[in-house]
């Protein structure tokens, strides 16, 4: 019988189905926004000693993983150290790096040809000894404080292409396979290996206190080499002292306290539970890629092992769930419920206080509340309610490392939020790039985007088409440079594409985000010389008359959907119609959508979950579904589709339409991916899986049942006006930013639309 607790359980059963509730508004396991009502944040701005250092207030940025950010010798440079900086002088009083990996010459999929990294490194001293010691200094000048993470290893999550390059297998505690490739072993480790990394961490923190840094921070969750070493899913030595799960983790502490001194802050994250067996059920955790990692720690285990880290020299935790195999949740995307964790800090808590845990200095252990906690009043109940001592904000300081500056002035509506895409903090630098973000430009580039715009040498007059979010954000920075701009926009509402795409309750960020492109260009308006026209659908001929200095298209884009005999005859309405306006539904209750990407994925959830009665299909041409999208996130839709009934076809065509079918090519080869698999990731194009089994086409027409089609099949540039306003040389500049250039994503909108803001 599978291993399941019911507290685990019952949290993730509701991380699909939480739209369905009623009232549970800026509240835990619901939707939130950014609203002030708890102004002043006393608790969030209080003081909060660890071991012998005193962290100015309740708020933690999270590891957010500076992957490609130092020098490939590992050298901390200019990159990361502005990256830090920046939330350091926004007002947080912990920072804590991404991942440091201790492991080199271990673990051989953190090491590149050549002896270089895309990881940061504290290992090789005086190489890289000034640049850490910049970076502290810089942190310590705004009064932050600031911790290393090391991580002993990724592991069986760590990059397999080592087996290609250095013909050397990836490693673990035991014989696992790998994440990304599951048919290649991890190798398990020898314990003089182990032995090594233990050293190798107590090197680390001496080094790390020398530089100036606050503290030591351990990589203990998501199921990397560390919990691979402390978790019995992946543990399953059987002889040598490490076959006890908990003692690598246990000896690692105590040489990190052995060099870093008795003062030494050392923290922990880990999570309460893998939740794998809960996720996935009996079925799923039969799958080859999961079958051995059935036997978790339970909560009970995992409480009584962070007991003993206190024990051995542990001063505070962060804690979550889940790991690579579910990433969603130690990931949380858009779609999961805010304060998601809370539950989980909460149960860590109460335990320390029932059993009066203190660290070695004597003091309570503080728990560290993450996941989805970026809304301030929020995060300011959630310590009140002492559901956690402090709060960790990752992607939120990202989005707007001014946050807390933000949040304890008061002005919260000025917060600009995160929208849980995850493009450009995790796809970046899964895709070979750095951290950066999709809402705000500057997050990466720090050190090369000055954080005051200067004002324009030569003022002009522009007209801006189109009040997308690359519209609105090029024409509040042009109007703040001294430019004198016109935004025109044809219909009664800002924000394109993001409008309909704010409907589903899963995406809350999103009618967040929509709200502050709204004030601030209200803002603006009030401010700086900026018209905004509504429901105004200018012409070649109005913008010539008007004698514009500049145009700038940012019109977004326009339907893709190929011409299918039979489209007339059956009832069908584009997805994002249908979101603006449900009444379009009607009594359908067989619904078959066309376009299996993020649009149409999401779309289906609105109806699986928030339309009563719906019996709903996605249709898919391509292999995956949601491809291109970050991992967690798609893996969150799709688990959740599952759990609802919607069925996922993929490797399908559409043929034709009858009154009430869809007609579609299915192909039944045995390869074809299951579409339910969210264990596994989809591998960037650029890296070819050899192992990749062959995909056959076994062609089978098959009739969907349809009282409603909903078409989701992507839209392509829309840049007709563009083009017609070079040949009719509307204006002496044209400039063609966000969709209509490009469709893609939120994040090179919002790009485009600095980068030009910044020099016209």
């Amino acid at each position: 019988m599978l291993k399941k607790d019911a507290f685990v359980q019952q949290l993730i059963d509701s991380y699909g189905n939480w739209v369905c509730a009623a009232d549970n508004h800026n509240c835990a396991g619901g939707s939130a926004s950014m609203t002030s009502e708890l102004y002043p944040y006393s608790r969030m701005f209080s003081p909060i000693r660890v071991n012998g250092v005193t962290i100015k207030n309740r708020l933690v940025m999270a590891p957010m993983g500076n992957i490609d950010m130092a020098e490939e010798t590992g050298r901390p440079n200019a990159k990361m150290q502005q990256y830090f900086f920046a939330r350091a002088k926004g007002g947080v009083g912990l920072i804590t790096t991404g991942l440091i990996p201790i492991s080199h010459g271990i673990d051989h999929s953190i090491t590149e040809l050549g002896g270089l990294s895309y990881f940061p490194r504290i290992d090789r001293s005086r190489t890289v000894f000034s640049g850490w010691r910049d970076l502290a200094q810089g942190c310590h000048n705004y009064g932050a404080r600031i911790f290393v993470q090391l991580t002993p290893g990724l592991g069986r999550v760590g990059n397999p292409q080592c087996l290609i390059t250095q013909t050397k297998f990836p490693v673990s505690a035991s014989l696992n396979p790998n994440f990304y490739i599951p048919e290649i072993p991890c190798m398990p480790l020898s314990g003089g290996k182990l032995h090594k990394i233990i050293k190798n961490a107590g090197q680390a923190t001496a080094d790390a206190k020398a530089a100036g840094l606050d503290g030591v921070y351990l990589h203990g969750h998501e199921g990397y080499l560390l919990e691979q070493l402390t978790n019995p899913a992946f543990n399953r030595r059987k002889l040598g002292k490490y076959s006890d799960w908990q003692r690598f983790g246990i000896d690692i502490v105590k040489e990190i306290r052995r060099r870093g001194g008795a003062k030494y802050p050392i923290m922990y994250r880990i999570d309460l539970s893998l939740a794998l067996n809960e996720t996935y059920g009996e079925d799923g955790m039969n799958e080859k890629a999961l079958k051995k990692f059935k036997n978790g720690r339970t909560v009970e285990q995992t409480l009584d092992y962070m007991v003993n880290l206190v024990k051995a020299g542990v001063d505070m935790f962060d804690v979550d769930l889940g790991c690579y195999d579910n990433w969603w949740l130690p990931h949380p995307p858009a779609g999961m419920p805010a304060g998601c964790f809370l539950d989980v800090s909460k149960l860590v808590k109460d335990r320390f206080d029932e059993l009066k845990v203190v660290s070695n200095a004597g003091i309570p252990v503080p728990v560290v509340a993450v996941g989805k906690l970026g809304y301030p009043d929020l995060a300011e109940k959630a310590l009140r309610d002492d559901m956690c001592d402090m709060v960790m904000l990752g992607r939120p300081l990202l989005a707007d490392p001014e946050w807390p500056n933000k949040a304890y002035a008061g002005k919260v509506s000025e917060i600009r939020p995160c929208i849980g895409c995850q493009e450009g903090c995790i796809n970046e630098f899964v895709d070979g790039g750095h951290p950066q973000c999709a809402v705000n430009p500057r997050t990466g580039f720090e050190e090369i985007m000055p954080e005051a715009i200067s004002p324009a040498e030569t003022k002009k007059k522009i007209a801006v088409v189109g009040a997308g979010p690359a519209g609105v954000l090029f024409a509040t920075m042009a109007a703040r440079r001294g430019h004198k701009v016109d935004l025109y926009e044809k219909t009664s509402r800002i924000g394109g594409k993001i409008v309909p795409g704010s409907v589903p309750r899963i995406k809350f960020d999103i009618q967040n985000y929509l709200l502050y492109l709204e004030n601030e260009l209200k803002a603006a308006q009030k401010a700086y010389d900026l018209d905004v026209h509504m429901d105004t659908e200018v012409t070649i001929e109005q913008l010539k008359n008007k004698k514009y200095d500049a145009v700038v298209y940012a019109i977004g884009t326009k339907s893709g959907t190929p011409k299918i005999p039979g489209l007339d005859k059956v009832k069908h309405v584009e997805a994002t119609d249908l979101l603006l306006d449900d009444k379009i539904l009607g009594n359908a209750k067989n619904i078959v959508v066309i376009g299996g990407g993020v649009v149409g994925c999401e779309t289906a959830y609105w109806l699986a979950y928030e339309k009563a009665d719906c019996n709903v299909k996605v249709v898919e041409m391509l292999p995956y579904f949601m491809k291109g999208t970050c991992t967690a996130n798609r893996g969150h839709i799709i688990h959740y589709l599952k759990d609802q009934g919607v069925e996922l076809i993929n490797c399908a065509m559409v043929k034709e339409f009858d009154e009430k079918h869809v007609v579609i090519e299915k192909n039944t080869h045995k390869n074809v991916p299951n579409p339910y698999n969210t264990w596994q990731p989809i591998l960037p194009e650029n890296i070819e899986n050899p192992l990749a089994p062959k995909l056959g086409n076994v062609p089978e027409l098959v009739s969907l049942d349809a009282d409603l089609v909903v078409l989701a099949m992507g839209g392509r540039p829309d840049d007709a006006a563009y083009l017609d306003g070079l040949k009719e040389l509307v204006a002496p500049e044209l400039y063609n930013i966000g969709d209509s250039f490009s469709a893609g994503r939120v994040l090179e909108a919002c790009r485009a639309a600095y980068a030009l803001g910044t020099r016209i």
